[in-house]
């Protein structure tokens, strides 16, 4: 998988884990074990791109006499888990397309 397309997926899947409430870095990734690996190293950055586009609100939280930064999705961030969601209908039409020729020439 390219760069890109799994940058992509990757937001849209911290995006997701959101919507079911707000959450902090490493239960983010605890909870994106049932879908892709993920480090901090690379969760951290997404947070922060998604944060920089009005995806997500961050704000801290005591936590064991330490402050813990929580993720919230804001109504940018579903925006743009559906603008997702529709990009993968297209992104399904033109591998569908594909797969359909590929049966074609195993006949």
């Amino acid at each position: 998988m390219d760069a890109q397309t799994k940058r992509g997926l990757t937001e849209a899947c911290v995006l997701k884990l959101l919507t079911r409430g707000d959450s902090y870095g490493y239960q983010l990734i605890k909870d994106m074990e049932q879908v892709m690996e993920m480090t901090e190293s690379t969760l951290y950055p997404v947070l922060r791109r998604l944060e920089n586009n009005g995806c997500l609100r961050v704000y801290s939280v005591e936590h064991n006499f330490r402050l813990r930064k929580y993720y919230a999705i804001t109504d940018a961030g579903r925006d743009q888990i559906g603008t997702f969601l529709k990009e993968w209908e297209d992104v399904m039409r033109v591998y569908e397309f594909i797969r359909e020729d590929d049966k074609h020439d195993e006949e």
